[in-house]
């Protein structure tokens, strides 16, 4: 029975990361909707609950609120941003809409001598990110705060509560993985008892329990996640799992075969192989806006899906009963309001959101509430080898997002160049582990150029590369000059049909890693 800690989520973009640096420090944890009742969280082994942010006012009629049973569960709370003020606003406090926001870092003064804080430094830089302000919380002592926050920490002795008004959980707040970590340690007294041997082990007995005889179909990418969900699998189940994988023609160079090869050669997973390029293409001619473009993609890849479970199913007598993805946190946030939570959406996803009725399959996912580095970690402990583990990311719509405007056989042949480029170089260059994504973009804009002392009227490329832990936020590379120019050289040298290339400095937000 592991230690564990409840994270209610009121809707922030990042609650996810607050589970992340939970893990990190050795400590299980779930993550909630706030609507969830108040019975269903007192489960054995709870040791704390955090309350997350959340992009509400909480004066505002309909905002979500935190239960006030919540601080009668004999545990310490701990409320980030939105988490605190709904603590404030249920507990007698006042919240009002701030005269001066605070937006991005911020120095944060440290009282005390708080166990939230210690052994970290009295004076710290912090990420604020709210335009609301805590009048008061009955029976707060100040342990923090700012220039514009004069309540930036608290804690309210009779509560078991300590609040804070900035995000311990993103990157840019110096000292907050020491927050959190002394939240678990110091004030909840967490053993740390959760290693990723541990969710190996409770996940392949959870597959196990779950699909019993019955067979499963797994759609295999060859990306890390599909991959490590594949091996995953392979070792609950055996031969009860066929992995098929499509190829939908829109694949990154020489893809296909070398998927095809890793794993019906050296891993020995059924694979069934698919080569349905034609019937993709045909479906996206002439389609150029982005979002019908994910969604005819993402149907078409169900329908091939069922096409051949429906196959595979006569030919094993009826026993396909589940179909597993590797489906990762960062796209279900983004894809749908998560838990039956206020989040916003961003965007759609062919792999999440739910399976149609008649697919007849039950979903397998079990990497849904993890990160890219955690699905990594896995794939380590698994024996899987470097190459497979830190493969970058690829969009489950692939080459069909970086190809902006109508899709044609001509263009997908001149993204795979030009990507192979980008890939080999950054590659050359030792940065793969540095890099999470480095790829091309085929922009719709031709531009005039001089080539053999020939006039020239052919396509952009921008290169796209970016630094992040987990694909919520990210920031653009800033690869050396030298690295450019020999991407860009070899791009208009190499690739017919290019003759200028560009590098996109956008971070996220506000721009998303993929450009569609």
């Amino acid at each position: 029975m592991h230690d564990k800690i409840i994270i209610i989520d009121f809707g922030s973009q990042v609650t996810q990361l607050i589970a992340r640096r939970v893990r990190e420090a050795n400590v299980y944890c779930e993550i909630v909707s706030c609507h969830l009742p108040l019975a269903k969280l007192e489960r054995a082994g709870l040791k704390g609950v955090i309350l997350s942010g959340g992009p509400a006012s909480v004066y505002v009629a309909g905002a979500p609120q935190a239960d006030p049973g919540i601080y009668q569960l004999s545990v310490p709370v701990l409320g980030i941003c939105y988490g605190m003020q709904t603590t404030a606003h249920v507990s007698g406090g006042k919240v009002i809409r701030a005269d001066h926001r605070e937006f991005g870092r911020t120095a944060l003064r440290v009282h005390g001598h708080s166990p939230l804080f210690k052994g970290l430094p009295t004076l710290q830089t912090v990420w604020m990110s709210h335009g609301d302000r805590i009048e008061g919380i009955p029976g707060a002592t100040v342990i923090g705060e700012s220039d514009n926050c004069p309540l930036a920490a608290v804690h309210v002795e009779r509560l078991r509560f300590f609040g804070v008004q900035f995000h311990p959980e993103v990157a840019h707040t110096d000292h907050g993985k020491g927050i959190i970590r002394n939240f678990l340690y110091e004030i909840c007294a967490c053993r740390g008892d959760w290693q990723m041997g541990s969710f190996i082990d409770e996940e392949v007995a959870r597959i196990r329990a779950q699909v019993g005889n019955d067979r499963v179909i797994l759609g295999l990418s060859g990306g890390v996640d599909s991959s490590v969900a594949a091996v995953l699998l392979h070792k609950a189940i055996g031969k009860q799992l066929t992995c098929i994988f499509v190829n939908n023609g829109l694949l990154r160079k020489d893809e296909a075969d070398s998927v095809r090869k890793l794993f019906a050669e050296h891993i020995g997973i059924d694979l069934d192989y698919v080569d349905a390029t034609d019937r993709f293409l045909g479906k996206l001619a002439g389609i150029s806006e982005p979002e019908h473009k994910r969604k005819v993609i993402g149907y078409e890849f169900v329908a091939v899906f069922k096409d051949e479970a429906a196959r595979i199913k006569r030919d094993s007598g009826g026993h396909v009963r589940f179909l597993a993805q590797g489906t990762l946190y960062p796209d279900v946030i983004e894809s749908v309001s998560v838990h039956g939570g206020p989040a916003s959406v961003i965007k759609s996803h062919h792999n999440v959101g739910g399976l149609p009725a008649d697919l007849g399959l039950g979903l397998v996912e079990p990497f849904r509430y993890l990160f890219k580095d955690e699905v990594r970690a896995i794939g380590t402990a698994l024996g899987l080898s470097d190459d497979i583990v830190w493969r970058q990311p690829f969009p489950g719509p692939g080459l069909g997002v970086r190809i902006l405007g109508d899709i044609t056989a001509d263009k997908i042949r001149v993204l795979q160049e030009a990507d192979a480029i980008v890939r080999a170089e950054i590659h050359k260059a030792g940065l793969d582990r540095a890099i999470w994504q480095a790829f091309a973009v085929l922009l719709p804009v031709k531009s005039v150029g001089v080539m053999g002392d020939e006039r020239t009227y052919e396509n952009a490329c921008a290169i796209r590369a970016v630094t992040s832990s987990d694909g919520m936020t990210a920031d653009w590379a800033h690869l050396p000059y030298d690295l450019l120019g020999r991407m860009s050289n070899r791009i208009i040298n190499e690739v017919r049909g290019i003759n200028r290339v560009v590098y996109d400095i956008t971070s996220k937000p506000p721009g998303t890693i993929e450009w569609e």
